[in-house]
């Protein structure tokens, strides 16, 4: 009986999905070439969140990227971030804004729907519940082309704040990571 209740959503995604890469395929000339190209651009958008079981703790962000392909598998552009978090407490505030911008690097892997990347970052970080101040971090990721130019992907990045190269040294050891999952075009 629940096989039949999902049997109509399946039918419904199959619907929607099998035009949609019908239209790309043909798009694409027929072949079925699969990611960026040297020159062609990107933008993908990711969000992280969480929150308390009874969601008196919770925090979301949204980060965006716009790049270049300085070669069919070297990325370069810049990613803005914002997060909120909502805090509940006595010493806490009620809300946090914060934001970050920064330029990457990315490299990519391979020429499978399955890219595996690796990259860098610089920018600075501003907002609530921050000192503004430098951000730089180290990244890896994983993208998957569900149509020729069409992505979902997952990325970590370990970040550190800093004023100065001496405190970006001193300050590499007590960094943070950051988890993304979102999705992107390629044009």
């Amino acid at each position: 009986m629940k096989m039949l209740k999902k049997a109509p959503l399946a039918i419904l995604l199959g619907a929607t999905l099998l035009p949609a890469y019908a239209m790309a395929h043909a798009h694409m000339g027929g072949h079925s070439a699969i990611g960026p190209s040297e020159g062609d651009r990107e933008f993908s958008l990711s969000g992280t969140g969480s929150s308390s079981k009874d969601f008196d703790n919770s925090s979301f962000g949204i980060s965006g990227d716009y790049g270049w392909y300085l070669s069919d598998r070297t990325l370069a552009g810049i990613r803005q971030s914002i997060s909120y978090a909502d805090v509940e407490g006595e010493d806490i505030g009620d809300d946090f804004w914060n934001g970050s911008t920064r330029l990457f690097a990315d490299y990519h892997f391979g020429h499978n729907a399955a890219r595996p990347f690796v990259g860098a970052s610089l920018g600075g970080i501003y907002g609530d519940g921050v000192k503004d101040t430098g951000i730089a971090g180290l990244e890896a990721g994983l993208k998957y082309y569900l149509l020729p130019t069409t992505f979902i992907q997952a990325r970590a990045e370990y970040q550190f704040l800093f004023d100065s190269g001496d405190s970006a040294e001193d300050n590499f050891d007590d960094g943070a990571w950051a988890y993304t999952f979102g999705m992107g075009l390629n044009f």
